[in-house]
């Protein structure tokens, strides 16, 4: 063989392995989004879990607040059926606010506020909350750190070939102003 068959084979090699690594490099990146996403569905099942008994536990002193617990019990559902991220946001955004109007309504309510059961609810909703604002976080690093994977030289080359694309962060985006907005409770 001649030195320019050796020296295009040589190439073909290089550029056989620096696909390897890139599509392994992604593989990887991808792997680490799936289970930050599976992070965020445990906390969000286990919030979940928790809210009937938090409903039923408002509904003994505030029965007459109907609307309020069926806006969290529908929200709650929804987030519960969310497949994707983009559902599990809204869901998410949904349910947060549907709680925050329910804890705003226990301030009407003192001796549901003094309520042991209640508070404990309420601490391991704040307990799940916070769990759930840290996978969310790590969650959005894996997918930055995956999107920017895919758009580095040379997996972006490969990438869109090998069926990698661009993930969605989970973002709360518009809503963020609606959620910091304190409650409104009307009697």
């Amino acid at each position: 063989m001649s030195t320019t068959a050796w020296v295009i084979i040589g190439l073909i090699v290089v550029l056989v392995l620096i696909a390897i690594t890139a599509y392994n490099s992604l593989v990887s990146l991808g792997q680490r989004v799936n289970q930050a996403f599976a992070d965020i569905d445990v906390q969000l099942k286990q919030r979940s879990d928790l809210i009937p008994n938090l409903v039923e536990t408002v509904k003994g002193y505030a029965a007459h607040e109907r609307g309020t617990l069926e806006a969290v019990v529908q929200a709650r559902n929804a987030a519960v059926s969310a497949t994707n991220v983009d559902q599990k946001v809204a869901a998410d955004n949904m349910l947060t606010g549907a709680l925050r109007q329910l804890f705003a309504l226990s301030e009407s309510y003192p001796q549901l506020k003094a309520n042991e059961n209640f508070r404990q609810l309420q601490t391991d909703l704040s307990d799940i909350e916070n769990k759930l604002a840290a996978v969310r976080r790590f969650f959005n690093n894996a997918v930055q750190e995956y999107n920017a994977g895919i758009q580095r030289f040379p997996a972006v080359l490969f990438a869109g070939m090998l069926g990698f694309h661009p993930r969605t962060f989970f973002d709360v985006g518009e809503e963020r102003a609606q959620l910091s907005q304190a409650p409104q409770v009307k009697f």
